[in-house]
């Protein structure tokens, strides 16, 4: 038997979000592996860190991006982590 799916929603903090279509090998996420397929990515600030999440478009439950959290001294630079990370994991080519 195992336990259940830890579901973890987004804070209330700022965020931005995108739709994103991962390559071959999908994102991998802390919670329940890799995730495939048409996802929105979600970058949030919690406290002074910056955590990307995925979930499948239009789900209820939030993934943390396994590696998806770093300390960010600078508010400001939410839009420009955002952009990365989007140019990272989107890859609809493949």
């Amino acid at each position: 038997m195992t336990a259940p799916e830890e579901k973890t929603e987004p804070s209330p903090e700022p965020s931005k979000t995108t739709d994103i279509v991962p390559g071959p090998g999908g994102v991998m996420t802390d919670e329940v592996g890799v995730v495939t397929g048409d996802l929105t990515l979600r970058t949030e600030l919690v406290g002074g860190d910056v955590v990307l999440r995925v979930q499948y478009k239009e789900a209820e439950e939030w993934y943390a991006v396994t590696g998806g959290k770093a300390p960010l001294a600078d508010p400001s630079g939410l839009d420009t982590v955002h952009t990365i990370a989007v140019g990272l994991l989107n890859r609809p080519e493949g």
